[in-house]
């Protein structure tokens, strides 16, 4: 996983609620284990018409959209089921970060355990970046803000060790290989007691 400092892009809007992760990513392509390739298949019954061919009406198809690494979604974000396949869809695809008033608790925390922002803002800052598509934000994981044009901010909050992961670019099992010589040690000094 890479470090995730500080993300700047223009906002996607994906104003529809209840975004469930099996329209984030149908189940069917559950089947792999891999990262890569996940991208092309996200939101792919949206996105796509029966012919294979970009639907024009899906949000992120938008000429406006192209290029977007942040999407401010509708209420209640990643619900339905838990799947890893979704963060990791979104991130492939090239989604960096998520900003909604509401996102459902697993996809949050299967979204900041692979390197995907995903950052709960109050009702009104979610109504302003609905209502303003195409505005460029500033996300600085370190300081917790989001930095808004003309110098204003919103404040968010991430678990501290998710954002000690993302600072660093490592997830769960990266983190206890760092301290493995640490966790050595106590090993050794438990089995001497």
């Amino acid at each position: 996983m890479k470090p995730v400092t500080r993300i700047h892009s223009r906002t996607a809007v994906m104003a529809d609620e209840n975004i469930d992760t099996d329209r984030i990513i149908p189940a069917r392509f559950l089947t792999t284990t891999t990262r890569t390739g996940l991208g092309k298949l996200c939101f792919n019954d949206w996105r796509y018409l029966p012919d294979g061919s970009d639907n024009p009406a899906f949000p992120l198809n938008k000429p406006e959209a192209k290029g977007c690494a942040i999407v401010v979604a509708g209420r209640n974000f990643g619900c339905g089921s838990s799947r890893e396949h979704a963060p990791w869809a979104l991130l492939d695809y090239g989604i960096q970060a998520v900003l909604c008033s509401e996102i459902a608790d697993i996809f949050r925390n299967n979204a900041l355990k692979n390197g995907l922002l995903a950052i709960v803002v109050s009702a009104a800052e979610h109504q302003w970046l609905l209502a303003n598509p195409g505005v460029e934000l500033s996300i600085d994981v370190q300081g917790q803000y989001i930095a808004l044009p003309g110098g204003g901010r919103i404040s968010f909050t991430l678990e501290p060790f998710a954002r000690h992961c993302l600072l660093n670019g490592v997830d769960q099992l990266g983190y206890l290989l760092q301290n493995e010589k640490l966790i050595a040690h106590y090993e050794q000094q438990e089995q001497a007691a």
